[in-house]
């Protein structure tokens, strides 16, 4: 425990002393700060039309100039946990000062589990800071002061939001120990974020087209493959954490679905039902996804711990 409290110091220490840290924090905190500053203005400007229960949350899933804050989060939020770990073991094997460490009365689970324990907390206060920052600047434009269950909300979003930059920061970290190289780690990580973010809804999106057929194909069938597509594309860590937030911050949204295909009775029922869901029904719904998220998450992590235990490390 000792070892692993050292390196976790150590990381952190690189990390916040690091100009790399403090220009991505910068950039996302700027982005972020900007939207939510749109958002509430546009609250303000707009507050006698809008409903006043949950208006603090908009803030959150409303769109400023381009996109909302949980768009920005789960589009570029890969890109932190990549940048903070794309480096982490290879940089030290090359200059030499990974077989020094090792040659200390520390053991190998106690660096890789240190390294990825800072980067986890420094995720943490990058994601905590950057939310406290948009509700001091929300109580400030908006005036209106979050509930007890808007905090809860926003709270287990930050957690997920956590899980899911930490599953990037493993795949960087497992691509660090592959490659020796920096530069080829950095471009693999790279590359499986734009396959995810790009590819796979280009894919997905082609694969639909050719499936749906003429307008007049039978509607039943049509859905069935639409079920199908939209199981092929929870591959991609952003459609679970996308489909994992949606009803966690958006009290409204009854389903992770953006659209719903109801019939007369299934309309009638909705519109009974309109009303926010519980925190606990929203929970539910989003459940499988949070799972799907640690379960990915822990086994990226898995992968790299076992590959970095196997592997020969040799002093230059």
């Amino acid at each position: 425990m000792a070892a692993l409290t050292a390196i976790c110091k150590k990381e952190l220490a690189d990390h916040f002393s690091s100009y790399r840290f403090v220009i991505l924090f910068a950039l996302i905190a700027m982005v972020s700060l900007i939207s939510a500053y749109m958002v509430g203005v546009q609250i303000r400007e707009a507050q006698g039309q809008l409903k006043p229960k949950f208006v603090f949350l908009m803030l959150f899933t409303e769109p400023g100039a381009m996109f909302s804050l949980v768009q920005f989060v789960a589009f570029f939020g890969p890109l932190v946990g990549l940048i903070l770990g794309f480096d982490s073991i290879n940089r030290e094997r090359n200059e030499g000062t990974l077989s020094k460490l090792l040659a200390q009365p520390i053991f190998r689970d106690a660096v890789i589990n240190g390294k990825f324990l800072a980067g986890l907390v420094l995720i943490s206060v990058m994601m905590g800071s950057i939310l406290m920052v948009i509700t001091g600047l929300g109580l400030a434009l908006v005036g209106i002061v979050p509930g007890a269950e808007e905090i809860w909300r926003v709270l287990i979003y930050l957690v997920v939001s956590v899980v899911y930059i930490a599953f990037w920061l493993g795949v960087a970290i497992l691509f660090s120990i592959v490659f020796r190289s920096t530069a080829t780690s950095a471009l693999a990580a790279l590359a499986v974020w734009i396959f995810f973010s790009f590819f796979v809804t280009i894919g997905i999106g082609i694969l639909a087209g050719a499936l749906a057929g003429s307008p007049s194909s039978d509607p039943l069938v049509a859905q069935q493959k639409a079920e199908i597509l939209r199981a092929a594309a929870l591959v991609s860590p952003m459609e679970l954490y996308s489909d994992a937030t949606a009803a966690i911050i958006d009290p409204m949204r009854k389903s992770t679905r953006t659209r719903l295909t109801a019939g007369p009775l299934e309309a009638i029922s909705m519109t009974r039902f309109s009303g926010p869901l519980p925190l606990g029904q929203s929970i539910l719904i989003v459940m499988p996804y949070l799972i799907s998220l640690v379960a990915i998450t822990a086994i990226c992590f898995a992968v790299s711990y076992t590959v970095f235990m196997r592997q020969e490390i040799r002093s230059l």
